[in-house]
């Protein structure tokens, strides 16, 4: 799918171009793309030009949301077909998403651009081949794109994420040519294509899978088997496992997962909020 080119809107934003054109102002300097880039914006009487491109002012912008438009108004960017998911504003710039008003990434103490930064430097991408699990808003393939992997493949199961995905400024397109054709991203379920992946062919793994109890089939000994099939020997693998408060849970997923790994064929261990694996 494109990428959406247009105004991204928030509260903060969407005030401030109202705050400027009250006070007299014929131009408004900002970031209509989410902090990627700064630009200026005419200010009319009745509507306002971007990019040679006119808008009404916005109506009532709610907190908490992102608004594109959609060639008629300015619209949240969410979806609601089972469950609720919507891009989120950060304080960073980059957003995060909610299903259901579950925040699918972490953001409280940095970007999570730079927090996926972190974990990809984990697997050492420049110039591998890497398998990217669970591609979510693609910030882990952005960051390996960043580090000079020479091909990623990256699956993502749910749709709305994908629409998600076209929207967002700080998700990488694969048809860019800041991508130069290393990114693949395929629509499905990982845990089924993995299948189709051929024997040690990848050089490196990002597993991201939503919570266990959402998705326990990526935790899964069966789906660990498969990794290990598919990494060649010495190939690295982050998962993200989350820090689980085992006081409630009575349960130490990330340990867990280091024992399945363990039986897969990798030595693992507790790296950040997950767990580093090396293929034997």
């Amino acid at each position: 799918m494109p990428h959406y080119s247009g105004p991204l809107l928030t509260q903060p934003t969407a005030d401030a171009i109202q705050a400027t054109r009250k006070a007299g102002a014929e131009a408004w300097s900002g970031s209509l793309d989410l902090g990627r880039s700064n630009d200026v914006a005419s200010l009319g009487a009745d509507d306002w030009s971007w990019k040679g491109v006119r808008y009404p002012y916005p109506g009532k912008i709610k907190d908490r949301t992102i608004y594109y438009w959609d060639g008629d108004e300015f619209s949240p960017v969410s979806r609601f077909s089972g469950s609720l998911i919507k891009l989120v504003p950060t304080e960073w710039g980059a957003p995060t998403f909610e299903i259901d008003g579950i925040k699918m990434l972490p953001t409280s103490k940095e970007s999570p651009v730079d927090d996926a930064r972190r974990k990809v430097a984990l697997v050492e991408p420049r110039g591998k081949m890497v398998l990217d699990t669970c591609g979510g808003l693609g910030y882990f393939a952005a960051c390996c794109l960043e580090a000079g992997a020479g091909r990623i493949q990256s699956f993502e199961k749910n749709p709305d994420v994908l629409w998600l995905r076209t929207l967002n400024p700080w998700s990488p397109d694969p048809e860019s040519a800041a991508a130069g054709g290393r990114l693949q991203l395929r629509h499905g379920d990982v845990s089924q294509l993995i299948v189709e992946v051929a024997d040690a062919s990848v050089d490196a793994v990002l597993h991201d899978p939503p919570r266990f109890g959402i998705a326990g089939e990526l935790y899964s000994q069966v789906f660990y088997d498969q990794l290990a099939r598919v990494i060649r020997r010495g190939g690295r693998m982050f998962h993200y496992t989350g820090s689980p408060n085992k006081l409630t849970s009575d349960r130490d997923v990330p340990r867990e997962v280091a024992r399945r790994l363990e039986k897969a064929g990798f030595k693992a261990e507790l790296a950040l909020d997950g767990v580093l694996a090396v293929r034997r």
